[in-house]
Formats: C-alpha cells, sequence, structure tokens
C-alpha cells in the first residue's frame, strides 16, 4: 500500500482574529512581532490600518511589491522605526544606508560580492565545515543532544571568520560569536519608546544594555582591519585574497572612508552570519520533522558528493538540498519583515480595476512573514513541502511573493554567497550525520531582527 505524504507543519503563531489594543501591540512588539499579525494580512492583497495613528499599508499583492520596492523604490525611504533600531548598530552598512552614500557603496562593492567571488570562497567553506562536523564524531558515539541553532552560529562564524578575515580576526572565536548574539539580542529589538515616538532624549533602555558590547565588537573590527591594513603595507604578497583585502583596497576618495568599511564588514557579520545560521538551524529542524524530505536529500548529497568533489558545482548539482533550505526560509524567514516609508503621494492600479492610494509619510511593510504564508499565493503556506522550489516547480512562484534575500535595488548583495554556503553546509553535515529532535525540541519562532527558535533546537546526533 503506498504511503500517504503528509506534509510536516512547523509551528508558527496563530494569525489574530480581533486587532490588539494598543497596550497589546507595545507588548507583542517587545516580546515577539510575529505574534502581532491578524488573519487579514494572510489573505488580503493589501491591508490599510494604523499603528499609533500612523497610516501603514500591508503589502502582500507580488504586483505592489513590485512597484514598492523596484518600479518605483525612488519614492520609499527606510522607516523610522526600521533605522532607530538598525542604524545605531550598523550606522553606515548597506542596510541602513540611504542617499548618495548608499549609492557611492553598493557601487563600489557590487564587483566584490559577484557571482565570481562567491565562487571562490566555495573550497572555504568546505574547509571549515568539514573541520566543524569533526566535533559530532564523538557525540554521534554518545547520542548527544546539542543545540543545533548554537551550533550553526558557530558554523557560520567559522565560515565567516574564513571568507571575511583568512582567520585573522582579533579575539577568540565564542568571544566574538557571543557579542554578535548579546548584540542582537539588546539593540537589535524595537523599543517602546519608538513606538510611542517618544523624542530622541528619552532613554531606551535596552539599547543602553547594548552600548558597552557594540563599542567592544567595533573595537575588534576596528582592531581586525588595523592588523590587515599594517600587513598589505608591511609585505603585500602575504596578504590573503578574502573580503577584508578587497574591501579596504575599495578605501580612497571614489570609494569607502574607514569608518563605511568598518560598517560595512559589521553589517555582512550580522546580516550574512546570523540570516545564514538562524535558515541552516531551521532547515535541519523541519527535515528531522519530514523523514520522506531528508531521505531525499540525503540520497541526492551521497550521490554528488560521491562523483564530484568540486563544492562550486553542489549548488546546481543538488536541487532537493537546495529546496530544503529555501523552503525553510521561506516559513521562517531570516529578515521577516521589510519596511518602507513613502516620501511622495503615489498609487498603484492591479489591472482590475482597483487602485492602492498611497499618501506621502505612510509606513510601507513588506512582510515575508505574510507574504510567505499568504493563502492566495501559496498551497498549505503553513507546511514544510520543499519540492515546490525544485527547478520544475518554481517556475509557478512569482518573483516577487518569495523575497529571502529582498529584491530591487536594495536585494541583499550576499545572496549567492549565502545559497552556496548553505548547500555546501548541509551537504557536509548530513552526508555522515542525522540530527533527530527530542521531547525538548519545541521550538517557537521569535523575531529579533531575524527569526529565531525560542528554547533553541536540541537535537540528538547519531551517525548515519
Amino acid at each position: 500500500m503506498t504511503k500517504t505524504y503528509t506534509p510536516f507543519v512547523p509551528p508558527a503563531p496563530v494569525p489574530r482574529t480581533t486587532p490588539p489594543s494598543r497596550f497589546e501591540i507595545i507588548r507583542t512588539v517587545m516580546r515577539n512581532p510575529l505574534e502581532l499579525w491578524g488573519e487579514p494580512s494572510f489573505r488580503l492583497d493589501w491591508l490599510k490600518t494604523r499603528f499609533f495613528n500612523e497610516r501603514t499599508l500591508i503589502v502582500n499583492h507580488p504586483g505592489l511589491v513590485r512597484h514598492v520596492l523596484v518600479d518605483n523604490a525612488q519614492n520609499y525611504k527606510m522607516a523610522t522605526i526600521r533605522q532607530l533600531v538598525l542604524r545605531p548598530i550598523l550606522r553606515d552598512g548597506l542596510l541602513t544606508a540611504e542617499g548618495e552614500t548608499w549609492k557611492r557603496s553598493r557601487k563600489a562593492m557590487a564587483p566584490v560580492f559577484t557571482p565570481r567571488h562567491a565562487r571562490g570562497f566555495a573550497e572555504q567553506m568546505l574547509d571549515q565545515s568539514r573541520a566543524f562536523t569533526g566535533r559530532y564524531e564523538i557525540a554521534a558515539e554518545r547520542g548527544e543532544v546539542r543545540d543545533i541553532a548554537v551550533d550553526m552560529t558557530e558554523l557560520t562564524f567559522d565560515i565567516l571568520s574564513a571568507t571575511l578575515f583568512s582567520g585573522q580576526v582579533a579575539g577568540t572565536e565564542a568571544e566574538f560569536a557571543g557579542d554578535i548574539d548579546r548584540l542582537l539580542s539588546t539593540m537589535g529589538r524595537v523599543d517602546p519608546m519608538d513606538l510611542l515616538k517618544a523624542p530622541s532624549w528619552v532613554p531606551r533602555i535596552r539599547r543602553m544594555l547594548g552600548k558597552p558590547v557594540l563599542a567592544k565588537f567595533r573595537a575588534i573590527v576596528e582592531e581586525t582591519m588595523t592588523r590587515r591594513q599594517d600587513m598589505m603595507r608591511a609585505d603585500p604578497q602575504s596578504v590573503p585574497e578574502d573580503f577584508l583585502t578587497l574591501l579596504i583596497r575599495l578605501q580612497g576618495p571614489d570609494g569607502l572612508t574607514f569608518d563605511e568599511i568598518e560598517d560595512n564588514i559589521i553589517t555582512f557579520i550580522g546580516a550574512g552570519h546570523e540570516t545564514t545560521a538562524r535558515a541552516l538551524g531551521w532547515t535541519l529542524y523541519c527535515l528531522a520533522n519530514s523523514p520522506s524530505d531528508r531521505e531525499k536529500v540525503e540520497a541526492e548529497i551521497d550521490e554528488v558528493l560521491a562523483r564530484e568533489p568540486d563544492p562550486v558545482k553542489w549548488l546546481d548539482a543538488m536541487p532537493w538540498t537546495r529546496a530544503a533550505f529555501e523552503e525553510a526560509m521561506r516559513l521562517y524567514p531570516p529578515a521577516p519583515s521589510i519596511n518602507r516609508a513613502a516620501i511622495a503621494d503615489d498609487s498603484w492600479d492591479n489591472g482590475k480595476g482597483e487602485t492602492v492610494t498611497i499618501e506621502a509619510g505612510t509606513t510601507i511593510l513588506v512582510m515575508p512573514w505574510t507574504l510567505h504564508r499568504h493563502t492566495k499565493l501559496w498551497d498549505r503556506p503553513g507546511a514544510f513541502i520543499p519540492s515546490r522550489f525544485l527547478p520544475a516547480n518554481r517556475v509557478s512562484i512569482d518573483r516577487y511573493q518569495y523575497l529571502p534575500f529582498g529584491v530591487g535595488p536594495r536585494i541583499c548583495i550576499g545572496a549567492t554567497f549565502a545559497l552556496q554556503e548553505a548547500v555546501i553546509a548541509l551537504g557536509v553535515l548530513l552526508k555522515d550525520y542525522r540530527f533527530d529532535c527530542t521531547e525538548k525540541t519545541r521550538p517557537w519562532p521569535v523575531q529579533k531582527l531575524t527569526t529565531q527558535p525560542e528554547g533553541g533546537l536540541p537535537m540528538r546526533i547519531s551517525r548515519r
């Protein structure tokens, strides 16, 4: 008898059926913004509402997403609350810079983040992944339980350290990774005073708590950059060709300042390290709960690794592995919200006689969290179904309904790097080991800049 395929439905907040009060909004945003959104946000093409008397437009229609983020992107600046959260951390990094600073930085860095450069780091990604999995040998023999959320943070840090710094970072791995976590958990969240539009002189307690670790973090990055500059002057032939060297070479009148390079390194660490780590953790969790999909991924990895030693080719050679990762990013988008504000009045026609009017000053929320789970756009939107991202099926997915890396002029500059890193890491991890849930594996998605598993991802390690 043929078994019926029943896809795994991973945990997620149930959409609200009644609007929250002002107090509930503050409490929910502080605790977990993913729990704020109501049922209409997952059903309607767009939704006009007000948060604290501020006009807000929630955008889910792919055509309207394209209009705001691509076709008329020049009319939409970064939303104020988003900048209040991110600018103290990232300053003029690509995620937060605007106007001419952003244009100059993006133009200067575009050649650094080409697919060619990403492919050039594949061997380092492979080496770091293999070195990392060495710690699982004893754990697998003993059937130990490890927090995979923490492990993936450390693995992506190792890969980032190798490709960004060639391992030449000031400070230790544990110290550096721990500082990132403390930074995001303190300064990387909306403060109630932001929602209430309190004057800037009113203290934001959480951000105040994060300032010492931010200062320490920046000092480590600055020291690492200074060491590299000294090396470039003293012995140019010995300088590694990593991202740090490539970025420092952009310094100059027509390129970037020292401070802007520092800002962008911190942006890459926050955006590239944290987001990929979370997506890898969620992928392993979802595969553990979907045995038939895990078997397909494992069979693919066994076949590809047996015949193809070049990790550069794995991304294209492993459609099931990539699909599992992309489906995990659909359900748990690393960046669950994209916030903009309209500069001037605007409008958009859906071609069916319906027009959306957008007044100047309106806050625009393009939220992958709701977009990726929208009932009009996805079959069984809450279920883990990797096959929807196989090459033959993904042609039916509109470019503007799936935004794990954003879209338009501000699309993630490191998207190719992240996808390659993820497939290589998964290939190495799942070639020899299996990750299974325990009775304590009960993650809850929480938005803290990224979509994190509250309670961690305790999983039992075993050899395949």
